[in-house]
């Protein structure tokens, strides 16, 4: 069984340095099969571009997808279509061990239209990052093992590319039949209707899922707890922990998290649409707290991050 700990994750990310990697991992597809542990790992709200399937294994974790609250149970399958905010958050009592696979669909256009199944990838426009509850039943172990196999093939990806600095296209497109072959069992299941996860909530997770809902309506205004608490009819201190109890961070990071996800998206699509109206549209105070903030978590200025999306 390839199995990678939180130690594996970290030498993973060390082997990227790798050109050829990089493009196929970050750009196209990169697979990990049953992570363990939260060590070397972010788990701060965020979005990509590339399509998600989440499998959760085993462990004590919460899931936080926009303003719904997810208590995991081993054979829970997530499917994200990556834009959205999510995050996990993992408790300290039991190992927390998933896999995760990240697709561009962009990359499987071409094959998928050439297959005449151009609709192989509606879960996750359609299903609005749903949560199947497989309880590892026959498609909860069908997914499992078409993770690992693509895990596994993208390793021997990296290996054969360490070892002759030449790319196998051959390597190449036996990951692309898997991917296909394990979305088209994805997509047969979406078809039978597999019921979404409405399992009763806590009333704290309610109450957590009602300030993200009500943040995620009003992060472009002025935004303060007083408030939250104000409408929410909720004292302030319990609004401040039950938050952080349930989701693992303070409101206000919440907020921040929204605000910085609404400007990536400007940067990218509004090219035209200048950095002061860019902050002042998500929220920020100025555009000198603005251009900080996003150099701090992003790494690059915004007009850095928007050349370089455009390229």
């Amino acid at each position: 069984m390839l199995t990678l700990t939180s130690k594996g994750v970290n030498a993973m990310e060390k082997l990227g340095s790798s050109s050829f990697r990089k493009r196929i991992m970050d750009e196209w597809i990169y697979g990990l099969y049953r992570i363990q542990g939260v060590d070397f790992y972010n788990f701060n709200f965020h979005s990509h571009q590339e399509y998600e399937i989440y499998f959760f294994h085993s462990g004590d974790c919460k899931y936080l997808i926009n303003n719904r609250i997810y208590e995991l149970q081993p054979g829970d399958i997530i499917l994200l279509d990556g834009m959205t905010l999510h995050k996990a958050n993992p408790g300290t009592d039991s190992t927390y061990t998933r896999s995760m696979l990240h697709f561009s669909p962009k990359w499987l256009q071409e094959s998928l239209i050439g297959l005449g199944i151009p609709n192989l990838l509606d879960p996750f426009k359609k299903l609005n990052n749903v949560l199947l509850r497989t309880g590892y039943d026959e498609f909860g172990q069908f997914v499992d093992g078409r993770i690992k196999e693509i895990a596994s093939s993208l390793t021997h990806i990296d290996e054969e590319m360490q070892r002759t600095g030449k790319k196998n296209e051959l390597l190449e497109a036996e990951v692309k039949l898997e991917l296909i072959q394990l979305l088209m069992g994805i997509y047969k299941m979406s078809q039978k209707e597999l019921s979404q996860v409405t399992s009763k909530r806590s009333e704290k997770e309610l109450h957590a899922e009602s300030i993200a809902s009500w943040i995620n309506d009003h992060y472009t205004e002025k935004v303060s707890l007083d408030r939250i608490a104000a409408e929410l009819n909720l004292s302030k201190y319990y609004a401040s922990h039950v938050f952080k109890e349930v989701t693992g961070f303070t409101v206000m990071e919440y907020v921040m998290a929204c605000r910085l996800n609404q400007v990536k998206y400007l940067l990218e699509m509004e090219p035209n649409q200048s950095l002061t109206d860019v902050s002042r549209a998500t929220g920020f105070e100025s555009v000198a707290h603005f251009s900080r903030f996003f150099k701090e978590k992003v790494g690059a200025t915004p007009s850095q991050y928007r050349k370089k999306k455009r390229r």
